[in-house]
């Protein structure tokens, strides 16, 4: 099948763009990455009047970090950008942890961090690490820029707080508390599929206490999961077999799985406490071997 008749733009600006979006009125799709938004084109599961091709705004492609320690990237950094980045992997674990586990090698190419968060896919990969981080979205509309936090962001499968005439242009990931520490594990039928269930921790550490923490969920309710009590119970706490113990209860608790062909809820359930479990552990143990 082929995608319906559309009139392409490629801007050159984030004005240009906005400009356009604001012109289609919200008959107009963004193109990025385009690993989500081609295949529902071909098949016509989208069928915009104008598609605004981003690609050629070359002030958006950065992945930084501001001397505060705020990690800053950009509407088209790559998935591939974050997996190969020395930076990232040395001061961002969480990022680290899940670039190399999103899709599959081919789409880490070509796919963007921002468009697979403002895909808003329950069960994509950056949306968890984005809320386990306390991210936000900065977009620019005609009325200038807003930042949106990343819990606020996601409002329902495949919706997300932007408005027609928006563009996420950076995601903002606010500089650590103290030694940032965390990962993101996924449980997938093999590579490349899209997550049964997945878990991202990030931990701010001072000494042998969490000063600040986040667990979400992925794959294991109709939108990604901010398992916030889980995370509130590990702050102002050493990571100890109590304290993880009753942080994966509470995750397990957070989360809305409904049984399908890739398992019961109950399956689910385990899952999410045994990730949240696993990497607290893994955590735990890297500062005592410190």
């Amino acid at each position: 099948m082929y995608p319906s008749r559309f009139q392409y733009e490629s801007p050159k600006t984030v004005a240009e763009a906005v400009a356009l979006l604001d012109q289609g009125a919200g008959e107009a799709k963004l193109l990025a990455g385009g690993q989500s938004l081609v295949p529902m084109l071909k098949l016509r599961f989208a069928s915009p009047a104008m598609l605004v091709d981003i690609n050629g705004i070359e002030e958006l492609r950065y992945h930084r970090f501001d001397s505060d320690g705020t990690l800053r990237i950009g509407a088209l950094c790559r998935h591939e950008d974050l997996e190969k980045s020395d930076i990232i992997r040395q001061k961002q674990p969480t990022i680290s942890a899940a670039a190399p586990l999103v899709a599959d090698p081919i789409v880490r190419t070509r796919g963007t961090f921002v468009g697979s968060v403002c895909h808003a896919d329950p069960q994509g990969d950056w949306a968890a690490t984005m809320i386990a981080l306390n991210g936000r979205i900065v977009a620019q509309g005609p009325k200038g820029r807003r930042e949106i936090a990343m819990k606020d962001f996601v409002l329902g499968p495949f919706q997300t707080a932007l408005e027609h005439n928006e563009i996420a242009i950076e995601a903002v990931i606010p500089a650590p508390q103290g030694v940032a520490v965390g990962g993101y594990i996924k449980l997938e039928r093999r590579v490349g599929d899209f997550a049964t269930a997945s878990v991202a921790v990030a931990l701010d550490v001072v000494g042998d206490k969490v000063v600040r923490a986040g667990i979400a969920l992925g794959g294991v309710g109709s939108r990604t999961i901010d398992a916030s009590d889980a995370a509130a119970a590990l702050v102002g706490q050493p990571l100890t077999d109590a304290t993880i113990a009753k942080a994966a209860e509470l995750a397990a608790a957070a989360a809305e799985p409904r049984s399908d062909h890739r398992g019961s809820a109950d399956y689910k359930r385990h899952i999410v406490a045994t990730f949240v479990s696993r990497l607290l552990n893994q955590i735990h143990s890297s500062k005592e071997a410190a």
